[in-house]
């Protein structure tokens, strides 16, 4: 047998590449797997147990005013800041980005809490704030290690993975609501113990997020290294001018309209349940509404790595069949509005009186379609981009489209209109997206192309575009 190693490789136990051989500890804990579990369980945590309490209709309060103030607030913040931790990723790293991103949402819960029992409001403004600047950190660097430690492969699946176990934050948190206020079939507020629970879980996102693998120390199982790890950090100038080339891509601008218009509709289910509903049946909402996310996550993941379609034609299956759902669940909701909007006196469904099937329903078909475009959208950019560096720029742009149009419908939510009117603006802004996602799908590639951005010696930023080599 002939050894090619040096003698300084064989010295100190490495390879030809200048890599270690792991322990069995060691490849598990630096594999992709379990790093992408991690980032699951800290969105379980974080934006998890966020969603377990909005899923209640306005943060589990009686009016949904203030709390769609601090929303519009979070969102706000976070049209900027995503883009900005996005470059701040690539220079300090996605795992201390990913650190930050744990220590503001517990100051928001706490805030909900202190409003909840002791009427403080200005709290809930600056936990808005805080939640809005750890949400732009989360977000900007989570999504980048779900796709970017992923395989061409396992982008769908892994992105299932992430987004599933965040469902468990909901999970979990809305089952601990329901068994604390299922008694209450009235009208109001969630009780105030509700949040001592759910802030106890948020805190521990922090020692989760200390035990990620930055990209250079990730292995897969076989021993080999992530490719197109970064190795020497750009600056933020280089980071920014990166920014700037990967923002004014075709395929980002057509993705635009669907980022910042599809989830508008939460809002007004936000809305609806603390309208319409019982407390108990506002948690309930929110259990269900959390399974059914789980479940599209689990199927999309499975589904959109398929290889008997392909890529280009699951994209303009999936999209068709988003477009037709969409459109049969707004002609749905604008029927059960109308009607409860007449009701006089006002209509408080429970799941004990009749008629409650039919206006609950809807709102977790809506929950399961919106968790259904997290899933697409994340796999869509995937198929575009494979290299970390780009990945965790094209997530940061993604959540600050994403949190524009949140931003604009909390905002429209804290103002007292009618639901009605905040149910015509989301199905507007849906159907204003169709014909450029049509054509965004129409470019889905095969397999993705490394737009990997660089810089030239003369400092001038330029898109590099070369097939990836995949081995048959």
């Amino acid at each position: 047998m002939n050894d090619n190693s040096t003698p300084e490789s064989r010295s100190t136990g490495e390879d030809e590449d200048g890599i270690k051989p792991l322990t069995g500890f060691a490849r598990v804990f630096r594999s992709p797997l379990f790093n992408v579990i991690l980032v699951g369980l800290i969105s379980f945590t974080q934006p998890g147990i966020w969603n377990a309490l909005n899923n209640t209709g306005a943060g589990g309060q009686q009016e949904p005013y203030l709390v769609n103030a601090a929303n519009s607030l979070t969102f706000g913040i976070m049209v900027f800041g995503c883009s900005i931790f996005g470059i701040v990723s690539n220079k300090i790293g996605v795992k201390w980005t990913l650190v930050i991103g744990t220590l503001g949402y517990a100051p928001y819960s706490a805030s909900l809490y202190t409003n909840n029992r002791y009427g403080v409001e200005w709290f809930v403004i600056l936990g808005g704030a805080t939640c809005g600047i750890a949400a732009s950190a989360l977000w900007a660097s989570e999504g980048a290690i779900a796709l970017g430690y992923a395989g061409v492969g396992d982008r769908g699946k892994f992105t299932g993975i992430w987004l599933g176990l965040r469902e468990l934050g909901q999970l979990i948190g809305s089952a601990i609501q329901l068994s604390l206020n299922f008694r209450d079939g009235s009208r109001g507020k969630v009780g105030y113990t509700t949040y001592l629970v759910l802030i106890a879980l948020q805190c521990l996102g922090l020692p989760l997020a200390l035990l990620i693998s930055p990209p250079e120390k990730v292995r897969r199982l076989d021993g080999s290294r992530l490719s197109n790890t970064i190795i020497k950090k750009p600056s933020f100038k280089q980071q920014a001018k990166s920014w700037w080339v990967l923002a004014r891509k075709k395929q980002f601008l057509l993705l635009v309209p669907i980022l910042a218009g599809f989830n508008w509709n939460s809002t007004y289910i936000g809305i609806y349940l603390a309208r319409y509903f019982s407390v108990r049946s506002r948690t309930l909402a929110s259990l269900l509404s959390g399974i059914a996310a789980t479940v599209a996550n689990i199927f999309w993941g499975w589904f959109l790595d398929n290889k008997w379609l392909g890529r280009p034609k699951t994209a303009k299956y999936v999209w068709s069949l988003f477009a037709v759902v969409m459109t049969a669940l707004f002609a749905w909701q604008f029927v059960m509005e109308r009607e409860y909007e007449r009701t006089n006196p006002p209509v408080t469904l429970d799941w004990a009186l009749p008629g409650f099937g039919r206006g609950f329903a809807v709102q977790v078909l809506f929950r399961f379609m919106n968790e259904s475009h997290y899933m697409f959208v994340y796999w869509i950019v995937g198929t575009f981009f494979d290299d970390i560096e780009t990945l965790t720029l094209a997530v940061s742009l993604i959540r600050s489209m994403e949190s524009l149009g949140s931003c604009l419908a909390f905002a429209i939510g804290a103002v007292r209109v009618s639901p009605l009117i905040n149910l015509s603006v989301a199905a507007a802004m849906f159907f204003f997206c169709i014909p450029f996602t049509s054509w965004a799908v129409t470019l889905v590639p095969e397999m993705p192309k490394d737009h990997v951005i660089i810089q030239d010696s003369d400092d001038e930023v330029t898109s590099r575009s070369s097939e990836l080599n995949v081995s048959k």
